[in-house]
């Protein structure tokens, strides 16, 4: 098709500007509460909880024992028979046909609206009995002048349902002249108020640098579809004709001269057939047609609800697919769901039609790219699927045809995609300011101060890998490397020196930094802003560690070994507090077993601390260059905590390799230590702190967790496999191990005192607000 550019644009009526879907940048949808500030904070706590525990793999819902609320059902009023129909129009500017002076043909003549009891509630029915979208405003006066002539006010003391476009009169006045209380309302397009993301407008087609629509002519449903696709939507929907039809009479569009022909399963319109060639009349209409509109709709993680604006955090439906290992939100390794295990896709025939059905599966739109040869990280586990054949209609990946066999296919071959997600204009709100390239800086936020956008700096304080992932993330710079809460060495505009962000904490699943949990309008940050804002190195790749499952159940076994030979262990604090008391001649339990752990990343994991500030252990005589590297706990079934150990990372290094990848760390000799791409790093059972001290505890039914890099000290492309579970049965002489996997971890725990922290705060807060109201009014 040459080179051609598509795009939908949000025709503005009010300033006749073409607001271009990829050019918009206000992402102001928060819903404006007017409720008591209390029940505020508390709705907006119970959002931003639930999406916090979202990503951990919580079902989505309310809680057992509260029922879902039912929808309300709302029925349209019973008007009788003879009910005269009626019309409206906007009348006192010709220009503006977007706002004027209401009026309603009645009897064979227009009259006016009394503005008695005319509320926006009342506007709202007016707009979408008109075609539009919604009221702005509404005046009680004749700022568009008065009906002209004896022009009779019809409606007085207007009633209306709910939001139906559907009204009837109480008093109907014929023959008053006064036309001073006449009523004018402002509407708006459906594509106009820049809401993020644009969903409707016209399509247009750049062609030899100019903007053209399109013809609708011999437009099509699956035109639609694969226009949706890229913008980032799954599916098309119908919308409301007339608005655009009324615009299209008023304006003189530049036609393009042809028409476009899909078959509804393309990736972008490029990969489209032209279709006939469309010639525009005199008067730039197109053989009794307009131009081509598109309204999409947005996938879950982008639909604003009516109380709280967009989801606090991204996270994916419940479905037999996901995607593991990418930077961004609609990107990473393509794994399925088979038989109750996760397993990822080999690359055979993988191809950017079947990409596609994986990317509208998940709420996105077309895929980008369908990416092979484990791209983005190779995964754990089976390989479910091989050679998938899909014709782009179906509704899961799991529908279309593929080989169950998976022989010849390694890990080597897992295959990705990067799908097409709506532009939320996050990019804009915030900057990294000060670095040595764009990857690097002082993390600076735009927000509103005084009535005028203005940037300021992020609160330090409690900033770490989690948040510096999310603004990575936002900017689209890939994974966070650091996370500075000193950035001297960067200075910044200085006139950006202020905070305008503090007590930020993220979960990592959140789109943006002003998602995260954040303090409202009152900012604490002891430190200040300048030298002590809050910083981010951000890098295109990022190191994956897995464990592998397998190595812990094969090798778990119990020993009785005696407290003399415990001397060093004790000191590292790997046993349970009561080891204290032991005597030297007694012994303590351990359940002990081996960890083999995988990087299965882009990047090396290289630990945090630099050489010259890795700790030196006399008694075991090695550096620890992660004081803590692993968790080991054993927890009841209802997930309480009943033992635990812990492992410093006193030897990163590359034991064993895949075939064709070399060692590059050893810890002898003060090498230097981390964990190669495609190596794993070995922990034999039969090694001090290899275990969890369970003596103290009772005989019966367990479960085993394993947690790699805990505190999140080097960031990894995905956390969510760094847990490992069993089920544990120990009957006070025997151990068994068994149904070990990844994922799927109980929350973490610093992650449940911070969320528990804040909801005590709140509800405290609230709790202090009642029992003032109630003495208020028992006072009165």
């Amino acid at each position: 098709m040459g080179n051609v550019i598509f795009l939908i644009s949000a025709y503005s009526p009010i300033d006749n500007l073409f607001c271009l879907l990829s050019d918009l940048t206000d992402t102001t949808m928060l819903a404006a509460w007017s409720l008591p500030c209390c029940f505020t904070i508390l709705l907006g706590l119970l959002e931003l909880c639930r999406a916090q525990y979202e990503h951990l793999g919580y079902p989505h819902g309310y809680p057992q024992g509260y029922p879902e609320p039912e929808q309300e059902q709302y029925s349209a009023p019973e008007l009788p028979p003879d009910t005269p129909r009626i019309q409206l129009r906007l009348a006192g500017d010709k220009r503006k046909h977007n706002e004027g002076r209401v009026e309603v043909f009645y009897d064979g003549e227009w009259g006016t609206v009394c503005d008695d009891d005319f509320s926006i509630h009342s506007a709202q029915v007016v707009c979408r009995e008109l075609g539009y979208l919604e009221a702005v405003s509404w005046f009680p006066s004749s700022k568009y002048g008065k009906g002209e002539g004896k022009i009779p006010i019809i409606y007085n003391d207007l009633h209306f349902y709910n939001t139906d476009a559907s009204c009837h009169s109480r008093d109907i006045v014929l023959s008053l002249n006064i036309q001073v209380e006449d009523v004018r309302i402002r509407a708006i397009l459906s594509s106009y108020r820049k809401r993020i993301p644009v969903t409707e407008g016209y399509v247009e087609v750049k062609d030899g640098g100019k903007w053209k629509q399109i013809c609708d002519v011999e437009w099509t449903k699956h035109n639609s579809r694969v226009i949706c696709g890229m913008f980032g939507f799954p599916t098309e929907r119908k919308y409301n004709a007339r608005v655009y039809k009324m615009f299209a009479r008023r304006r003189k569009p530049s036609y393009w001269d042809y028409s476009v022909n899909c078959t509804g399963n393309e990736a972008h319109v490029s990969s489209c057939k032209l279709g006939h060639a469309v010639a525009a009349k005199a008067n730039s209409t197109c053989g009794g047609g307009t131009p081509v509109v598109v309204s999409c709709v947005p996938g879950r993680a982008f639909s604003p609800t009516p109380m709280t604006g967009f989801r606090k955090a991204f996270r994916q439906e419940q479905t037999l697919v996901r995607l593991r290992g990418g930077a961004i939100v609609g990107e990473g390794r393509v794994e399925v769901l088979k038989n109750g295990e996760w397993g990822t896709i080999c690359d055979d025939n993988w191809s950017l039609l079947s990409a596609t059905v994986v990317c509208r599966e998940l709420g996105f739109g077309s895929a980008k790219e369908a990416l092979s040869g484990g791209r983005l990280g190779q995964g754990m586990g089976p390989v479910h699927m091989n050679e998938i054949e899909c014709s782009g209609f179906e509704k899961s990946i799991t529908e279309c045809f593929f080989n169950k066999e998976s022989l010849g296919c390694s890990h080597e071959e897992d295959a990705a995609v990067r799908c097409n997600v709506p532009a939320m204009g996050f990019q804009e709100r915030l900057r990294l300011s000060g670095g040595r390239n764009p990857n690097e800086g002082r993390v600076e936020v735009l927000v509103e101060r005084n009535g005028s956008q203005a940037w300021g700096t992020v609160c330090s304080d409690g900033w770490g890998t989690i948040e510096a992932m999310v603004v990575c993330r936002q900017l689209d710079l890939g994974f966070a490397s650091n996370a500075f809460q000193e950035t001297w060495y960067w200075p910044g505009e200085v006139s950006a020196d202020p905070v305008v962000m503090s007590g930020v904490r993220c979960s990592g699943t959140e789109m943006s930094l002003s998602q995260c949990l954040h303090h409202g309008p009152h900012l604490t940050c002891p430190k200040g802003g300048g030298r002590n804002a809050a910083g981010v190195s951000c890098s295109e790749t990022a190191p994956d560690l897995v464990l592998n499952p397998q190595i812990v159940e094969q090798t778990t076994y119990m020993e009785d070994r005696p407290m003399f030979m415990l001397q060093c262990a004790y000191e590292e604090n790997c046993l349970s507090t009561t080891s204290s008391e032991t005597p030297a001649s007694s012994h303590r339990r351990l359940l002990r077993f081996s960890s083999q752990i995988h990087n299965n990343g882009q990047s090396d994991f290289r630990p945090k601390a630099e050489r010259h500030s890795w700790v030196w252990h006399d008694c075991h005589s090695h550096y620890h260059s992660m004081e803590v590297f692993t968790h080991y706990d054993l927890l009841s079934l209802n997930g309480t905590k009943v033992a635990e150990g812990h492992k410093a990372s006193f030897c990163l290094e590359d034991t064993e390799c895949e075939e064709g990848i070399e060692k590059r760390y050893e810890c002898a000799n003060f090498g230097e230590q981390g964990i190669t791409v495609g190596c794993w790093d070995t922990y034999r059972h039969d090694i001090d702190c290899q275990w969890i001290d369970i003596t103290d505890i009772k005989p019966g039914d367990y479960i085993f967790q394993v947690v790699i890099n805990p505190n999140y000290e080097v960031p990894e492309s995905d956390y969510s496999n760094n847990f490992m579970k069993c089920r544990c049965r120990y009957d006070g002489h025997r151990i068994w191990m068994y149904s070990c996997h990844n994922g799927e971890a109980m929350v973490h725990q610093a992650l449940v005192e911070r969320l528990f922290y804040i909801r005590h705060s709140v509800l405290l807060h609230c709790s202090t607000t009642l029992l003032e109201l109630k003495d208020r009014f028992t006072h009165k």
